[in-house]
């Protein structure tokens, strides 16, 4: 839930801030602009989601927020970005040379 929230004031922020600045171009607006669709879609999950975890018992709830934590920690798993390897030498080059 926190995530579809953030995600929410986002879209609301970003939707805010594309109305307020004056020195784009209006298909440029437009385009960057977040969709009522897509706002309305979040916030119906965000109703559904509330409305489903009323429903469940106290043990239901404990297991979803053990799970939450468990994703939680994978995602912050760190595995390093990647590396680029220089090139191998050609060794023909420097027999030529």
């Amino acid at each position: 839930m926190p995530e579809l929230r953030s995600y929410l004031d986002t879209l609301l922020r970003d939707r805010e801030r594309l109305a307020a600045a004056s020195d784009l171009d209006a298909w440029a607006r437009t385009e960057a602009t977040p969709s009522d669709e897509e706002s309305k879609r979040i916030r119906t999950l965000i109703r559904r989601v509330e409305t489903d975890l009323d429903g469940l018992t106290d043990d239901e709830r404990e297991q979803i927020k053990d799970a939450t934590q468990t994703l939680r920690k994978s995602r912050t798993v760190s595995l390093g970005l990647p590396g680029i390897r220089p090139p191998e030498r050609d060794s023909r080059l420097e027999r030529d040379a």
